[in-house]
């Protein structure tokens, strides 16, 4: 895969900490600027928040459509028959982000990775088997696609995850969310789960959770 494009946007000069969070299927890296300022984050804190676009791909469910998309989705039951090497790809992309902001001076412990959706199954991944300590990982509204062949690092071992998910969700239904709980205590991991009333969306609520998440984590 080729070296994503992105958004990039900076609480403060000279950031000590990252936010790489992707967006989910269909949409863009711009999907979640708007977030940052209702984060609650210290007036003094400076992060920088990088919002990849994924790449222009046929997605199966669609028709065979070309559109934004982390890897095609090639069945929509309950168990999600996608493409894990797609997946597995766009997690290496996202991977050389992680690894620039090393190179720029953040600290990997420093460093949060987030998804929504299509982009959380990639935060999974990722945010287990990235070489380096990381912060933690964010997953919304999403579930864990490469439960059964993640190969976790032992430096992500105990990485905080928090999870979030809505009662209503029509796209991606919360028992997933709670399968992807289950499997990450049976890896030895204590994720903490939220649910709100809501679809397949985010909530202020949440939002100001995810803020806490990076202030105790990653600041």
């Amino acid at each position: 895969m080729q070296d994503l494009q992105y958004i990039e946007l900076e609480t403060g000069a000279n950031p000590t900490a990252a936010v790489i969070w992707l967006h989910g299927l269909g949409a863009s890296g711009h999907d979640f600027e708007n977030v940052v300022p209702e984060l609650g984050l210290p007036d003094d804190a400076a992060v920088r928040f990088i919002f990849p676009h994924a790449p222009n791909i046929p997605v199966t469910i669609n028709g065979g459509m070309t559109m934004p998309a982390w890897y095609d989705i090639k069945a929509m039951d309950i168990d999600r028959v996608v493409d894990t090497e797609q997946l597995k790809d766009s997690a290496r992309a996202v991977g050389k982000l992680i690894d620039r902001e090393i190179e720029r001076g953040i600290p990997s412990e420093n460093i949060v990775i987030a998804g929504f959706s299509q982009g959380g199954a990639v935060a999974y991944e990722l945010g287990l088997t990235y070489p380096k300590r990381l912060a933690g990982i964010l997953a919304l509204s999403t579930y864990f696609a490469t439960a059964d062949t993640v190969k976790p690092s032992e430096a992500n071992a105990g990485i905080p995850i928090n999870i979030y998910h809505g009662t209503f969700d029509p796209m991606v239904p919360e028992t997933l969310g709670v399968r992807a709980v289950e499997t990450l205590r049976g890896m030895g991991h204590e994720p903490a789960y939220m649910t709100f009333p809501m679809e397949h969306s985010v909530c202020l609520e949440e939002v100001q959770d995810i803020g806490r998440f990076i202030r105790k984590n990653a600041l």
